[in-house]
């Protein structure tokens, strides 16, 4: 994997959000996966998230519900665990909750609820 200033932001974004376990699949990736962890640290958080546009909390809210609206549990406990490293409340997750509940259906919220829940549990936040 070719490091570059993209790369160096993103790795520390993941570090930040996400503790060991955000910077640990860079590290174990082997060369079937390193294609994945490369776009996702240089690109998504490198890129994406460096940019000045809005800030780590507003881009982990917008996260948040766009995830719920594809009915991802693993990633949304993974990236409500980031957002309260982010500075987003439990109210705020929950707002967040109850506001895709209405716009993205109850089928692809009601486990949403369920996976934050435990999410925020064990990011000691609930």
């Amino acid at each position: 994997m070719k490091k570059d200033e993209a790369y160096d932001r993103g790795r520390a974004m993941r570090f930040d959000m996400f503790g060991e376990p955000g910077v640990a699949g860079i590290e174990q990736a082997d060369d079937f996966q390193e294609p994945l962890q490369d776009m996702v640290t240089r690109l998504c958080f490198g890129d994406i998230w460096s940019r000045p546009g809005l800030d780590r909390k507003t881009r982990s809210m917008l996260t948040i519900a766009l995830i719920i609206g594809q009915s991802r549990p693993d990633q949304l406990k993974n990236h409500i665990k980031g957002a309260i490293a982010n500075g987003v409340t439990k109210e705020e997750i929950r707002e967040i909750l109850v506001h895709a509940t209405i716009y993205v259906g109850l089928p692809a919220t009601s486990d949403s609820w369920r996976h934050a829940r435990e999410a925020l549990i064990d990011a000691g936040a609930y």
